[in-house]
């Protein structure tokens, strides 16, 4: 015969002391104060998930420095166009990591 399952609550609730593994690598990271050079590596790993495809295949380095975008773009008219759009492009950044990762955009 086949054995019916039970939900137990005393087996499935957390433990005291018991941190979760985000809440885990959230700590290490304000530890070793890694978090700025964390963001940093996901907004150029997800760079074409924030600023879309089009712009993402056009783009050749994008890297940040000191609290800086630098983007080099092939296309000329999509740099001037991205150029007029330097303050939508660091609310999108800053606002997909919730902080204030970037201030300024430079076009290399």
């Amino acid at each position: 015969m086949a054995q019916q399952y039970r939900f137990d609550k005393e087996k499935a609730s957390r433990r005291p002391g018991v941190t979760p593994l985000k809440d885990a690598i959230d700590q290490m990271l304000e530890k070793y104060r890694l978090r700025t050079r964390f963001d940093q590596s996901y907004v150029v790993a997800h760079w074409d998930k924030i600023m879309g495809s089009a712009i993402a295949t056009r783009t050749k380095k994008v890297y940040i420095h000191e609290r800086t975008l630098f983007l080099q773009i092939e296309s000329a008219p999509l740099r001037n166009e991205l150029f007029r759009a330097k303050s939508k492009i660091i609310e999108l950044i800053n606002r997909e990591m919730k902080s204030d990762l970037v201030d300024d955009v430079i076009f290399i």
